[in-house]
């Protein structure tokens, strides 16, 4: 045919076509247009998920004996470490909250779990991409007269959310949202507590070192002065042996305690992130004291307990995101529907003559799962599977909550009721020693008695120390039990 070929004609050919893009354009606006109506009749065939809130669970009342407080707000705990007249710790667990590499972690998969929910939000609405292309080419048709093309365009989509499974998507990432937050809340507890916890083992540890420190003092001037009396005949060689033998086991336990002392140094070093010499000398005005806890009240209801706790809070987000996964899965199941269009305009030139071309699409398209060989209905049972572990793993978090605050009360009940008698026995065996010694300087008693009197009043001393440990490191654990203070409103980073 005349003209076949030939670049002009075919130009005006298209051109001609797109004469009638007008019309077309009209029929399939109505049409898209009749499947958005369908869209939103549809839009309410959202599927089902597991239930996403389960009621805390709890016993109806704690079975050890609480403390005797005034006051079991929770606003009570919001500044407990300024309360322990030890302004050394406060700064402490400031200066580790500050720096720690747990919360710094905890705080990055907030952030992650931030950017999952806007991009899961994104994924529910319409996308919008756009084209440039430039390029110069011949052909045989043209008769190798080259042609500059040059086009820009854009493409639309928009996926119809039928049965739930963006909606849910959506939901899924704002309970990990959530509980990405009240997990940085627990970390930042636990840091408090660890802190706590290490410097009271520290203080502590300092006390027995004292003691022992006085102990092989004491030591080495019975070893000297048992010595002497072997010398002169006062003295069974025996009892100088024994007497040698004390001296270099109460240089041994004080070396050993001093060691302990010093690796608790280190653990806080790591705690706190401050170098050892500034540490060693922020630590130096108490050396030796332990801290002194203020009394707080415990809620009489084990679930208004728990519901203050950020790591319950934290599982029953888990929990409500496994479910939400659960409706994801089973909405994938059924059919997708997605509306596509785009448009281009572009630039023709060849052999000196400048076209104009548009060209447009638009309408969708529709993905029915009719044979997958069972992978869509086995990842929706593998996501209700994962669900009923996180309900497990919820439960189990509630019964650790409540054996974590029955433990911590009855071991702050039982140090209580027993530190006045390590005190007294202390005493009384320190005092009994120092008699023994005197009748034995006196020559009127035995280095046995003495040595014996000397590990009873060490053993009682060491006791008393540890009974003191025990009732701080419970008001620590009881602080940390019930959630210390941390409140739903409190802001996260």
């Amino acid at each position: 045919m005349p003209g076949v070929g030939r670049p002009d004609v075919l130009i005006r050919s298209h051109m001609n076509y797109l004469a009638f893009r007008g019309a077309a354009a009209r029929r399939w606006a109505s049409f898209a247009g009749a499947w958005l109506l369908c869209a939103a009749a549809l839009a309410g065939c959202t599927v089902a998920t597991p239930p996403t809130e389960v009621p805390l669970r709890a016993p109806t009342g704690w079975q050890a004996a609480a403390p005797a407080a005034p006051d079991a707000r929770t606003e009570a705990l919001l500044q407990w470490w300024s309360r322990l007249d030890d302004p050394v710790l406060a700064a402490l667990v400031e200066q580790a909250q500050d720096a720690s590499p747990t919360l710094a972690q905890a705080q990055a998969r907030l952030l992650q779990a931030r950017a999952n929910l806007a991009a899961a939000g994104g994924a529910r609405q319409p996308s919008l991409t756009g084209t440039v292309n430039a390029n110069r080419s011949a052909s045989f048709t043209t008769g190798m007269v080259a042609a500059n093309v040059l086009s820009a365009g854009a493409d639309a989509g928009w996926e119809l959310d039928l049965f739930g499974a963006l909606r849910h998507g959506v939901s899924a990432a704002q309970a990990r949202a959530e509980g990405a937050g009240l997990a940085w809340h627990d970390a930042r507890l636990s840091v408090a507590a660890d802190v706590a916890n290490t410097y009271t083992g520290l203080r502590a540890c300092e006390q027995l070192a004292a003691v022992y420190g006085d102990d092989a003092t004491s030591q080495e001037r019975t070893a000297t002065l048992t010595a002497e009396k072997v010398r002169v005949g006062f003295e069974s060689p025996a009892n100088g042996s024994l007497a040698e033998a004390a001296r270099a086991q109460s240089r041994e336990r004080a070396i050993a305690q001093q060691a302990q002392c010093d690796l608790a140094v280190k653990a806080l070093v790591e705690l706190t992130g401050q170098d050892e010499p500034a540490l060693r000398a922020q630590l130096a005005p108490g050396r030796a004291r332990l801290p002194q806890p203020a009394a707080f009240a415990v809620a009489a209801l084990p679930a208004q307990v728990l519901a203050q706790r950020p790591d319950v809070a934290a599982a029953s987000r888990d929990l409500a995101a496994a479910a939400y996964d659960a409706g994801v899965a089973e909405a994938q199941r059924y059919p997708s529907v997605k509306l596509a269009g785009s448009v281009t305009a572009g630039l023709v030139r060849i052999g000196g003559t400048n076209n104009d071309v548009v060209t447009w699409s638009i309408g969708p398209s529709v993905s029915l799962p009719l044979f997958d060989g069972g992978r869509r209905r086995a990842q929706a049972e593998a996501a209700r599977a994962v669900y009923d572990e996180r309900r497990g793993v919820f439960d189990q978090r509630l019964r650790r909550a409540v054996r974590e605050v029955e433990e911590a009360l009855v071991t702050l009940d039982a140090a209580q009721r027993r530190e006045t008698d390590a005190a007294t026995a202390a005493r009384h065996y320190r005092r009994y020693f120092e008699s023994t010694e005197e009748r034995w300087r006196l020559g009127a008693g035995s280095v046995i008695d003495m040595e014996e009197a000397r590990r009873a009043a060490l053993t009682a001393q060491a006791t008393h120390v540890g009974v003191q440990r025990e009732r701080v490191s419970a008001w620590i654990g009881l602080y940390r039990a019930v959630g210390g203070g941390w409140r739903a409103e409190d802001p996260t980073p």
